[in-house]
């Protein structure tokens, strides 16, 4: 049968976005919460000092989506909580996440950021991810490149905001951005270098703005790298004797023990005394040995060399 919903919609013209999400307001709201809801998190002690001076700045950017803010130095906490004047359900989560960076050693102008509309935030942490410090900390390096230029590129590709601090990497941005630089960060962990995956994302803008491949596979314009394993290690070429044995039907004698070799010098029937004098006689005879040794060595000096025997020269006699 025929579709009775596909009508002409006049009101429906290509310059809509149906995409676009509108900013939720508090006319859209349902009316007060019916449960309070909070969340603290602890900050460390070196952040008292700048906390106490940029928290009325905080509290002001969360009064405007009704959330209250306390901060507590002597426990070291923050806490967010909704009041009866929050309307979006969703603030409170992002005062969640704005706690978290500025825990995290995120300055707090670019932290109040989580609070619009298309903003997110990550917090990696990287310090599982290698066991040995010193490895640990080489790899965190190559994330900030020479001067900050690897951390710079990667945050205008990714059009984020990236925070390397202590054992993790804070990162805020749209959702697609974060899921990018999380592959780096942990790829850059395991012992990839930053540079080919920047590359990747390089080449992957270029061809974004092509409108003719946008529905087409990106696979063969992008770098492929080989993996180089280092757990593979050079063995040493082995000479086997390749010449032709006779056939035997029995296996290869077995190999003699120490134990068979001291029965057949009948050094393992001795007393503990004999054994002791065998051995001092082992050590006397390998220095005896090393004295001669050393004696030939010392005479060679004092042999004269070879005199090679001068041939005479004839003089030419002239004759008149």
């Amino acid at each position: 049968m025929p579709s009775t919903h596909k009508k002409e919609k006049p009101w429906d013209t290509d310059d809509i976005d149906k995409w676009k999400v509108d900013p939720f307001t508090k006319e859209d709201s349902s009316g007060a919460f019916l449960e309070e809801s909070s969340f603290m998190t602890l900050f460390p002690k070196y952040r008292e000092r700048y906390l106490k001076d940029s928290w009325p700045l905080v509290t002001k950017s969360l009064e405007k989506y009704g959330i209250d803010a306390v901060l507590d130095l002597i426990e070291g906490s923050m806490t967010v909580k909704t009041t009866r004047k929050t309307y979006d359900p969703a603030a409170i989560l992002n005062a969640r996440d704005l706690i978290k960076l500025l825990a995290r050693s995120v300055p707090a102008p670019q932290a109040i950021k989580i609070l619009e509309d298309g903003m997110a935030c990550d917090i990696i942490k990287i310090r599982s991810m290698v066991r040995n410090k010193e490895r640990f900390v080489k790899r965190r390096q190559r994330i900030l490149g020479q001067n900050g230029t690897t951390l710079k590129a990667l945050e205008l590709l990714t059009q984020t905001y990236i925070m390397v601090h202590g054992n993790t990497v804070s990162v805020m941005g749209p959702f697609k951005g974060l899921k990018e630089v999380r592959r780096v960060v942990e790829d850059t962990m395991q012992n990839v270098h930053p540079i080919y995956l920047i590359k990747e994302l390089m080449i992957k803008r270029e061809l974004a703005k092509d409108p003719a491949l946008a529905h087409e596979d990106w696979s063969r314009y992008l770098p492929n790298f080989k993996k180089r394993t280092l757990s593979k290690r050079h063995k040493p070429h082995v000479v086997t004797d390749k010449s032709k044995k006779t056939y035997t039907p029995f296996p290869p004698a077995p190999e003699k023990s120490k134990v068979d070799l001291q029965i057949e010098s009948g050094e393992y029937f001795l007393g503990k005394e004999a054994k002791q004098r065998m051995a001092e006689q082992e050590r006397a005879e390998k220095s005896k040995q090393k004295k001669e040794e050393k004696k030939r060595e010392r005479e060679k000096e004092y042999v004269p060399p070879e005199e090679s025997a001068s041939k005479s020269k004839k003089r030419k006699t002239s004759h008149d």
